[in-house]
């Protein structure tokens, strides 16, 4: 085994503290309401439902090659990464205070399947609130920048969260959509999606998918190193650009267009050959730097 292979450290298998500590620089996080003061959901408990200490989820500041950064991170393992009162309470309550204090950006590392369905209209309502300071950050000119690696994915309302934000770091193994595929197959029916079909599953959701069709700004591998020097490279180059009517009106344009062209495919594959790769069925087994380059050599 390489040094490379033997050093590396799976994003998708990490736990939420293992990614905030990789990706900060070392010593730099201070979570804000630690084990010690935080609350655990009293929703779960009033369903003899087992909670967690910091309610799945991770909020602090620290530093990214030496630059202010505020870090958000959930926590898969505990109920699918789902949001419910106290859960987004922290996430929006960090949000605003990015908008006053003003740090490089605010790292966001998704995974969730969206809402906490046992808190019903709490939960519902967090997600709400954690959209509209996701927006409110970026209108004070605070990036916020969406991870997407964990097992759960980005999905429900926290796919949507995703997309609000200024930009999508995501790696092979991330899922991004609305309605998660054992969502859809209970609802429309195995022979509208079987949630079962892996690689299906994952030509639909999976990141290589969202790279190259262009919903997110950079492909990593999965690895924390790899996700820690993307967000440094990112941020290194990019700034967030002031709100706009024209471009929000042009991505409407490029959305339409989109359903359009890709409305009755029901495949990954379908898609990439109709966006011009030339060979769409090797795509799942191209790598990191493989797919860059069929990406930078589509038509525009």
């Amino acid at each position: 085994m390489s040094l490379a292979l033997a050093v590396r450290k799976s994003w998708f298998e990490a736990t939420a503290r293992a990614r905030v500590a990789g990706l900060l620089d070392a010593g730099s996080f201070h979570e804000i309401l630690p084990p010690a003061v935080s609350q655990p959901s009293p929703h779960l408990a009033q369903l003899e439902l087992p909670g967690a200490f910091d309610d799945g989820v991770i909020a602090g500041s620290g530093r990214l090659a030496g630059k202010p950064i505020f870090a958000i991170a959930q926590e898969g393992q505990f109920m699918g990464g789902a949001v419910g009162e106290i859960h987004g309470a922290k996430i929006v309550g960090l949000l605003r205070r990015a908008a006053q204090e003003k740090p490089a950006a605010v790292l966001f590392l998704i995974d969730s399947g969206g809402v906490r369905l046992h808190e019903a209209n709490a939960g519902l309502i967090a997600i709400s609130e954690i959209m509209r300071a996701v927006l409110d950050a970026r209108a004070a000119g605070v990036p916020v920048i969406a991870l997407v690696g964990g097992s759960c994915g980005a999905f429900g309302g926290m796919g949507i969260v995703a997309k609000l934000c200024s930009a999508i770091l995501i790696s092979e193994e991330g899922r991004l959509a609305l309605s998660g595929p054992e969502v859809i197959e209970t609802v429309a029916g195995v022979e509208e999606f079987d949630s079962k079909d892996r690689a299906l599953v994952w030509r639909v959701t999976g990141g290589k998918h969202r790279y190259l069709m262009g919903d997110c700004a950079m492909l990593v591998e999965d690895d924390i190193a790899a996700f820690r020097s993307g967000a440094t490279e990112f941020l290194s180059g990019w700034g967030e650009p002031a709100p706009s009517i024209a471009h929000l009106r042009a991505s409407q344009q490029a959305l339409e267009k989109r359903l359009a062209a890709y409305a009755t495919y029901r495949d990954g594959l379908q898609v990439w050959a109709a966006l011009g790769v030339a060979e769409p069925e090797n795509v799942p087994m191209l790598d990191r730097d493989s797919l860059v380059a069929v990406k930078e050599g589509l038509p525009t």
